[in-house]
């Protein structure tokens, strides 16, 4: 599957610096880490120890990494909605996206231009209202055609489940004029009928951008600006980075940046920790196809059946699908050897209902 985060964010946030450390530091399309394909779209690799691990023990000949691409959303400004600056275009391109990263800067820079003093929840807000506004002119579009289509000949089924489209979408815009995105999207969540997509609804992380220094000793858990929007978001959903950090470190081979970090007291890159949050919001696990050829990991969503999973592989797969051969990745580690895995009755022939795992690895049998 296609996993895209797109990054939001006023002017002059910073957004483009943190984009910027994807980009600048690009490699062969083939390996897939920090590949540019075009100025605004980059991919990039999700961090999985298991995949060095793993191609020691098939003594695979590479490695193809799940990988997120990171679209650069083009800056918005008040008034988006009506098509304002490039409103028509940023809003389209959010559409595109599984997650929005709200970029937000907590820190003065007098070298920035801004009209406003610093406030990231406030510029969270603008960029909410705008989206918010998007969803009312959606729903007023939408409402019209399934009201429209109710007078058409319909079994029971198809006029309850156009009468439970109505009262969704009426009772999400009531929420959106209240300026309640929060409601709407767990009526959107919750409801047991698909509807138009709705922008504010979607999924988000908030990336607090801290000035350089902050990071030393986990500074910025003192910064104001970063302790109002754990208050307002709670901890999981805000992640701290300082964007030219981000961007130095892509600058620098492996041992400097490792050198780097450790002086400044940074566990990983910023970049893994948005990675792996955008993995856990949007409900992702990776299974392992593996072999002397490769090792490949495949991101699907949770609650995923091996059968939908041998889609993602191809199409026939899913198509054809007989059985699958399954174990953990955690028990070869332990084991080291296939035959070690089966000789200890730890691989299992699952059929295509079964819901696949994370760490899980599968050889399906199929025929078409």
């Amino acid at each position: 599957m296609s996993i895209k985060a797109g990054l939001v964010g006023l002017p002059n946030v910073g957004k483009s610096t943190l984009f910027n450390a994807l980009t600048k530091s690009s490699i062969p399309m083939e390996n897939y880490p920090f590949c540019t394909i075009d100025p605004h779209v980059a991919i990039t690799e999700v961090p999985d120890v298991r995949l060095e691990q793993l191609r020691k023990i098939y003594n695979s000949s590479k490695i193809i990494p799940a990988t997120v691409t990171f679209v650069d959303i083009a800056g918005l400004v008040k008034g988006a909605a009506t098509g304002e600056g490039l409103g028509n275009q940023f809003l389209g391109n959010i559409a595109q996206v599984d997650l929005i990263l709200h970029v937000l800067r907590c820190f003065e820079d007098p070298s920035i231009i801004r009209s406003t003093e610093i406030d990231p929840i406030n510029d969270f807000e603008i960029i909410m209202a705008e989206l918010m506004l998007k969803d009312i002119e959606a729903i007023d579009k939408r409402l019209p055609k399934v009201e429209k289509s109710l007078k058409g000949k319909l079994s029971g089924a198809e006029q309850k489940s156009l009468n439970d489209e109505i009262e969704l979408l009426k009772n999400v815009r009531i929420a959106l004029e209240q300026g309640n995105a929060q409601t709407a999207r767990s009526l959107v969540i919750n409801a047991h009928v698909q509807t138009t997509p709705l922008l504010s609804t979607k999924n988000f992380l908030v990336i607090a951008n801290i000035a350089e220094g902050e990071l030393e000793d986990k500074q910025y858990l003192n910064n104001k600006h970063y302790q109002a929007l754990v208050k307002h978001f709670g901890t999981e959903h805000v992640v701290p980075i300082s964007a030219r950090i981000e961007y130095e470190l892509t600058q620098m081979d492996v041992a400097e940046a490792q050198e780097f970090m450790d002086m400044m007291g940074i566990m990983q890159p910023g970049l893994d920790t948005i990675i792996k949050k955008t993995y856990d919001n949007l409900g992702l696990i990776t299974f392992f196809t593996c072999g002397p050829k490769e090792i490949h990991a495949w991101p699907v969503r949770k609650g995923t059946t091996i059968r939908q999973a041998g889609g993602e592989i191809h199409s026939d797969i899913e198509r054809g699908f007989i059985c699958s051969e399954t174990f953990s990745v955690d028990d070869l580690m332990a084991l080291k050897t296939e035959p070690a895995i089966k000789t200890a009755g730890k691989m299992r022939i699952e059929g295509q209902n079964y819901l696949v795992q994370d760490g899980d690895i599968v050889h399906i049998r199929f025929n078409v």
